[in-house]
């Protein structure tokens, strides 16, 4: 199997015409053989996550730039956006159809589903953070901070006590592929919108606060910078309510090393990783932790060898890769086990079933 694995990347990274010869046909036509060279355990420790006769599918294509992805339970769907189109997409897993379940959708990034199955999204064209309720009414919960608009909010989860807490980052206000330009009011930051409406800032210490989850006990949270430091953050959450410490929990670069020797050896996947990533290019969006606390985190801006998503343990040793031919945006685990690991990917939404379950619900 490692032998097949360093064939195969060695020969896709040695010339255009290999590359084109050997790559995935991801029209689901030609079947991958098992186990998916595409799920790459960098360590042991990822072996186990693996499920050997699950293939890496590519779901749906066609977007423009997907995010987003959200499982509901009860309706046994996913949703995401594709915020370019200002849509809302569906996926039904009983026979695979995808449909456009909302337009007009206020050019929606992050979305979620609360505790009662309501939907929450992140809208960057109105600047604010709804709920569509389940009788088809549409609840502002956020819009302002200090009696100014917020930035343009992006990612967005839920707590047990009722809380919400979402990104403020201000992409969607950047430009107008992805909602309005116009000014950014606030230092980018993560809010907490308590149950009575209260809106609180929790920490503003990210340059440019992105994808966010708890861990499996909701006593950390995880927030990733795709500002300039490129990493993902670790918060202590006290009495739920609000944030302690922040601190580095993994980078998505790396230093050079200092003495680099040729090496003659075929390269690994592990050694095409740690080679982008001391080129320091890449990042991380959306991110989830499984039910062990390791964190799934998506990838990308770095090319082959890089885009997908890794795999971080609870103390942020990367352990494992999924290779994706794309950017990875976000990521959600759903199904009926939330064993189902859902991939928003620039114009596509990919799935894999994986040895492990979702910490949470969405």
């Amino acid at each position: 199997m490692t032998t097949s694995r360093r064939t195969f990347l060695t020969s896709l990274a040695s010339t255009a015409a290999a590359a084109t010869t050997l790559a995935r046909d991801w029209t689901g036509q030609t079947p991958e053989r098992y186990p998916d060279p595409d799920v790459i355990a960098l360590e042991p420790a990822f072996a186990k996550y693996i499920q050997g006769n699950s293939p890496l599918r590519r779901l749906h294509t066609g977007m423009l730039w997907a995010e987003g992805p959200a499982w509901n339970g009860s309706g046994n769907y996913l949703v995401w956006s594709d915020i370019p189109n200002n849509a809302q997409m569906r996926y039904l897993p009983e026979d695979g159809h995808v449909s456009t379940m909302r337009n007009n959708a206020g050019n929606s990034n992050g979305n979620t589903f609360d505790l009662q199955g309501r939907q929450i999204s992140c809208e960057h064209a109105h600047r604010r953070v709804t709920r569509y309720e389940l009788n088809g009414q549409v609840t502002v919960l956020a819009s302002e901070y200090e009696g100014k608009p917020l930035n343009a909010p992006n990612d967005v989860v839920v707590h047990p006590d009722g809380s919400i807490w979402f990104t403020d980052p201000g992409y969607g206000s950047m430009g107008d592929y992805e909602g309005n330009q116009g000014e950014l009011h606030h230092k980018e930051a993560v809010y907490r919108i308590a149950p009575d409406g209260k809106l609180t800032r929790v920490t503003d210490a990210e340059s440019k606060p992105n994808g966010l989850c708890f861990s499996p006990d909701y006593k950390k949270l995880y927030v990733v910078d795709t500002g300039p430091a490129k990493n993902i953050r670790v918060y202590d959450v006290v009495d739920g309510i609000k944030l302690d410490g922040g601190q580095e929990f993994a980078s998505m670069k790396m230093d050079p090393p200092a003495t680099a020797e040729p090496s003659r050896r075929a390269p690994t996947p592990k050694s095409i990783l740690e080679s982008i990533l001391r080129t320091g290019q890449g990042g991380s969006d959306g991110i989830r932790c499984d039910v062990d606390g390791n964190l799934w985190a998506t990838a990308g801006w770095a090319g082959d060898g890089y885009d997908g998503v890794h795999i971080f343990t609870p103390v942020g040793q990367r352990i494992g890769l999924i290779k994706l031919p794309e950017t990875g945006s976000n990521l959600c685990f759903g199904g009926p086990k939330r064993n189902r690991l859902f991939i928003t990917a620039s114009q596509s939404l990919y799935s894999l079933h994986v040895n492990t379950r979702g910490a949470h619900h969405c």
